[in-house]
């Protein structure tokens, strides 16, 4: 059975008072516990938040991260960083990362590679372009993507990642991908899984939607069968939403 998450994606918002404000906002409500929630909170903000979240059933989300343990990569934060502060999540290959800062495949690869050997849960993001769309290419596309990104990756891995379909034009624009588009992608990629290692994992792997998650929308969503959480921007930013999107 597969455990329902919803992931709030803070991006680069809140200072750490306006974090921890949001975090005793949300604590004022009971949140589903059959329902895994995640925060997705700037790095700055970490430290603060996972003291904040102590007690609760809210896990703790990093944005990013680099592969590599330590050495001369100004300006990177490492897994062992996030692992010390307690971080249970890592947004890995997020399209804002892709298309602002040129990240590749191969570099969500090997970020993929190095959460789970930190026991970091990768979410491991996948989407296409309107362009790519209105192309027919949006199946080649996320092919391409989940199969790079879980090249060299053994089969019990599969239990701890996590895979957010975000198609980039829904993403911060308002536009969403119907439920029904939404539902055939998330079951497309659980194909691609059963098709690179078996049936076991096809069931097991969580896919989330991503894409202007709202809570007048998420009960739709939620309702398919093939997609088992989503990947919430905005939203996840107003306590009452963000406790909305996870009970409902």
């Amino acid at each position: 059975m597969r455990v329902p998450i919803i992931a709030g994606n803070w991006k680069m918002n809140n200072i750490i008072s306006q974090s921890l404000l949001l975090i005793d906002n949300i604590k004022e409500h009971s949140l589903n516990k059959e329902v895994e929630a995640v925060v997705c909170v700037p790095f700055t903000n970490l430290n603060e938040v996972k003291k904040a979240i102590e007690g609760t059933d809210i896990k703790l989300g990093a944005q990013n991260m680099h592969w590599e343990n330590s050495g001369a990569y100004t300006g990177e934060i490492s897994p062992l960083m996030l692992k010390e502060i307690g971080v249970d999540y890592c947004i890995i290959g997020h399209s804002e990362r892709r298309q602002y800062f040129g990240e590749t495949d191969e570099m969500v690869n090997k970020k993929v590679k190095s959460a789970l050997k930190h026991n970091i849960k990768p979410i491991v993001c996948v989407g296409e372009t309107l362009e790519e769309r209105e192309s027919a290419k949006e199946e080649e596309v996320v092919k391409e993507q989940v199969l790079k990104a879980l090249e060299g990756i053994d089969k019990e891995y599969i239990k701890d990642i996590v895979i957010a379909y975000e198609p980039i034009w829904a993403i911060g624009t308002g536009k969403t991908a119907s439920s029904d588009d939404a539902n055939q992608m998330c079951g497309f990629i659980r194909e691609i899984i059963g098709n690179k290692y078996d049936k076991e994992a096809k069931d097991n792997i969580r896919i989330q939607y991503g894409g202007s998650v709202k809570p007048n929308t998420i009960k739709e969503l939620m309702a398919k069968e093939e997609i088992d959480g989503a990947l919430v921007g905005g939203a996840s930013l107003v306590a009452e939403d963000f406790v909305a999107l996870v009970n409902y």
